[in-house]
């Protein structure tokens, strides 16, 4: 299932949903122009990396801190399909959470999913020297606000079955729930020490999105949808 646009419009313009792809979109043409070498380098430098942030004795000095770059990684990406699915996401269901929260809150609401999420894969393996990068820890608190705030809305999706492909409305819940589930049972099964998804971020992030959203969203916003007032 591949979700492509909610039913649920917004009363004011999501600039920070706007303003988060644009900068993620901007770093990835950035490092897809740099050349192979450079490239890599850029990567290695503002990723996180988490034997950096947990053993910075032990690595050699670059001019990015290890602390910064629990900030960075959250706009690099490893190609093309990396960045369109994780800015799909946030396209979707990013502009209904800055529309519950306003925009101060929401910036700082996807800052610490973010963190939540990249502390959520380091801690997996704190000498793991390979990198982790994505907006994608960030987005998945984004999900879990969203699967709290708006079950009942209905997500356009497409189903493909085989050669069948087909757009229908799926309830967030059924989305949003799916796609939680495959994060969890796919950590379950992963070691969390090699490359690859960082299934255990994903996880991480989700579950600080819900944990963190009532204390996040406005006073008038209800849990499971309703009338929303809009705030800065």
């Amino acid at each position: 299932m591949i979700p492509i646009k909610d039913i649920n419009p917004t009363k004011r313009f999501p600039i920070v949903t706007v303003l988060l792809l644009i900068a993620n979109v901007l770093v990835f043409l950035h490092q897809t122009l740099l050349g192979t070498k450079a490239e890599e380098s850029f990567v290695a430098s503002f990723s996180l990396v988490p034997a950096r942030l947990f053993h910075p004795e032990a690595m050699p000095e670059r001019a990015v801190p290890a602390g910064v770059t629990l900030f960075t990684s959250m706009f690099l990406h490893g190609g093309f399909l990396h960045i369109a699915g994780n800015m799909l996401y946030l396209w979707i269901f990013g502009n209904n959470i800055e529309d519950a929260m306003g925009r101060i809150r929401f910036i700082i609401f996807y800052a610490l999913c973010g963190l939540a999420a990249a502390y959520s894969h380091a801690l997996m393996d704190m000498s793991s020297l390979i990198p982790m990068l994505g907006a994608s820890g960030a987005i998945s608190g984004v999900l879990g606000a969203y699967l709290l705030l708006y079950p009942r809305a209905r997500v356009l999706t497409i189903v493909m079955l085989g050669f069948y492909i087909r757009t229908i409305e799926v309830p967030a819940m059924f989305i949003l729930g799916f796609w939680f589930l495959l994060q969890f049972l796919n950590a379950l099964v992963s070691s969390g020490t090699g490359g690859g998804v960082a299934w255990y971020a994903h996880v991480g992030g989700f579950v600080a999105g819900a944990a963190l959203i009532g204390l996040f969203k406005r006073a008038d916003v209800p849990f499971g949808g309703g009338r929303r007032e809009h705030y800065l």
